[in-house]
C-alpha cells in the first residue's frame, strides 16, 4: 500500500470513532438517564483521549510527507488531514481530555440551572470551561488572536475582524427595517390556542417529510435545545415542544432537517474521510436557514402548512392562508434567538458574538456575564430580560465550549441569501411545488450544488461556485426588505 492508502485507512478508523463519540453526545441530550451525568463525562473524556492520541500520531506526519495525491479529491483529503494534524498537535492530550469531561458535566449543570432559573449554579462551571478554552485558544493561536483560533474550528480561514466588518455593514439596514416593521399600522395577528404535543410532533414529522428527510437514515427525538447529530448513514434530528407555541416545534424541526439533510446528501464515496462532513458551520447554517426560512416561511409552503394545521387542530384563530403567512413571519421583540424572526435573528447573533469575544479575551468574566447580557439586550432590543432562561441561560453553546460557533449562524444567513437568489432563478417551479407541500425541487438543487460536495471545496469557494457570484449580504438584506415590506404594508 502507498503512504496515502495507509493514511486514509488510519483516518477511516479515526472518523468511525469520532462518529461513536458524537453518538454519545446525542444520547446524553435525548434519552440518557439524568443520574448518568458523571459516568458519561468519564466516558467522553476516555473517548477524547483515544481520539487525541490518534489525531496526533507521529505516523500521520510521516504519511503526509510521503503521500503523493493523484487527483484533486486526494489532494483535498491530504490538505484537511494536514490541517487537523497541525491543530491537534498543538493541544496537549491532558487539555483535550479535561475539556471533554468538563463540557460534558457542564451541559447537565447548565440544563439544571436553566430549569431552576439559577445562573449562579452554572456560572462557576462556565468559568472552568472558559479557562480551558482560553488555554486551548492560546495553544492553537501560536501568538495570534485567541478568538480567531477558536473560530477557525467552525469557519476556516475567516477572522473575527472580517465578521465584525460584515456585521457593521448589516446592522443599520436590519435595525431600520425592524423599527419600520414594529411601527407599522398593520400588525399580523398572533396564533393562539392549545396545541397538544403529540399533534405537534405528527405535524413536525409531516414537515420533515415534505423536505425530503430520509427516515431510513434518521429519526426525531426531543431535546432541551434542538440539534442534529450524525453523518453518512445515520443523521438524527431533535426538536422541542411548547404547547402554546407550535411554530417552535415545526420550524425547529425544519431547521434541523436542513442540517441533517446536508450530512445525508454528501457523496457517499466521501464517507469516513475528512470530505464526508459539512465543510463549515456557516455552510451548514446556510442549509438549515434556507430550509427553515426562504422555503419554510415562504408564502407557498406556509399556505400548505395552514391547511395541515387547520385540519390537525380543528381550526385556527387565523382566517386564511394570507393572514397565516403574516402570522408565521410576525415580528415581535422576543427574547429567544431560536424563535426570532428573520429580521432580528442576526441581531441576537451580534450580541453573542461581541460577548463571547470579550469572554475569550478576558475582558469579561463569567461572574459579570448576566449583567453584561441584560444590559446589552436592553440596549439592542429595548426590552429588559425577564428571567435567566430567556437571557444568558437560553443557549447550550457556551456550556459545551462552542466559542466561535455563534457568528456562523449569521454568516449562514448571508450564504442562504446568496443561495436563495440563485436557486429561485434556477428552479422556477419551486413556488408551485412548495404550495403542494413538496420542497424537493429546492432540496435537489441544494444537494447538487452544495451538499454533495461535503468538504471538497473551501466554504467561500463552494458558495460562490454554487451561485456564480461573490458572497455579499445584499441578497439577504434585499430579500428581507422586500418580504417584510409586503407583509407590513411599508
Amino acid at each position: 500500500m502507498s503512504a496515502f492508502d495507509d493514511l486514509l485507512a488510519f483516518q477511516r478508523q479515526t472518523e468511525a470513532l469520532s462518529s461513536v463519540a458524537e453518538r454519545l453526545g446525542w444520547d446524553q441530550e435525548t434519552v440518557m438517564p439524568r443520574g448518568a451525568t458523571e459516568q458519561r463525562a468519564d466516558e467522553m473524556a476516555a473517548m477524547e483521549e483515544v481520539l487525541h492520541e490518534r489525531r496526533t500520531d507521529p505516523r500521520i506526519g510521516e504519511w503526509l510527507a510521503a503521500a503523493r495525491p493523484q487527483n484533486e479529491v486526494e489532494q483535498r483529503i491530504v490538505d484537511l488531514i494536514s490541517r487537523d494534524f497541525s491543530r491537534n498537535s498543538r493541544v496537549p492530550a491532558r487539555l483535550a481530555s479535561e475539556l471533554a469531561k468538563t463540557t460534558s458535566l457542564a451541559q447537565g449543570i447548565w440544563a439544571e440551572a436553566r430549569a431552576k432559573e439559577a445562573p449562579e449554579d452554572f456560572l462557576p462551571t462556565l468559568d472552568q470551561v472558559l479557562m480551558l478554552k482560553r488555554e486551548e485558544a492560546a495553544a492553537l493561536a501560536d501568538g495570534g488572536d485567541l478568538y480567531d483560533a477558536l473560530l477557525d474550528d467552525y469557519e476556516p480561514d475567516t477572522t473575527a475582524a472580517e465578521i465584525a466588518v460584515l456585521f457593521d455593514a448589516m446592522r443599520p439596514r436590519l435595525v431600520a427595517l425592524r423599527d419600520e416593521v414594529l411601527g407599522a399600522d398593520h400588525q399580523p395577528q398572533a396564533l393562539s390556542g392549545h396545541f397538544p404535543q403529540e399533534t405537534q410532533l405528527r405535524l413536525a414529522r409531516a414537515c420533515a417529510g415534505a423536505f425530503g428527510y430520509d427516515w431510513s437514515r434518521g429519526r426525531i427525538d426531543l431535546a432541551v435545545h434542538p440539534f442534529s447529530s450524525g453523518r453518512w448513514q445515520d443523521s438524527r434530528i431533535t426538536t422541542r415542544v411548547v404547547e402554546p407555541e407550535p411554530f417552535n416545534c415545526i420550524y425547529s424541526t425544519i431547521h434541523e432537517v436542513g442540517h441533517s439533510s446536508y450530512e445525508l446528501g454528501i457523496d457517499p464515496d466521501y464517507a469516513f474521510t475528512p470530505l464526508g462532513r459539512g465543510v463549515s458551520m456557516g455552510v451548514h447554517e446556510s442549509q438549515s436557514r434556507i430550509y427553515e426560512n426562504q422555503m419554510g416561511r415562504g408564502r407557498a409552503f406556509s399556505g400548505w402548512l395552514f391547511n395541515r394545521m387547520s385540519d390537525a387542530f380543528d381550526g385556527l384563530n387565523i382566517a386564511d392562508p394570507d393572514a397565516f403567512y403574516a402570522t408565521v413571519n410576525r415580528v415581535t421583540p422576543g427574547y429567544i434567538r431560536t424563535e426570532a424572526d428573520e429580521i432580528q435573528y442576526n441581531l441576537h447573533i451580534m450580541l453573542r458574538f461581541d460577548l463571547e469575544r470579550d469572554l475569550i479575551a478576558g475582558k469579561l468574566d463569567a461572574d459579570d456575564l448576566v449583567e453584561a447580557w441584560n444590559a446589552r439586550f436592553l440596549k439592542d432590543f429595548g426590552v429588559a430580560v425577564d428571567r435567566p432562561a430567556n437571557g444568558v441561560l437560553q443557549d447550550v453553546h457556551w456550556s459545551v465550549g462552542l466559542f466561535g460557533y455563534f457568528p456562523t449562524y449569521a454568516l449562514g444567513n448571508v450564504y442562504a441569501g446568496c443561495l436563495n437568489e440563485a436557486m429561485r432563478d434556477a428552479v422556477p417551479e419551486l413556488h408551485d411545488s412548495l404550495a403542494e407541500g413538496d420542497a424537493s425541487p429546492g432540496v435537489e438543487w441544494l444537494r447538487e450544488n452544495v451538499q454533495r460536495h461535503g468538504g471538497l471545496l473551501p466554504p467561500r469557494q463552494l458558495i460562490e461556485t454554487a451561485t456564480g457570484a461573490v458572497i455579499s449580504p445584499i441578497p439577504l438584506l434585499d430579500y428581507l426588505e422586500e418580504k417584510f415590506g409586503r407583509i407590513y404594508d411599508l
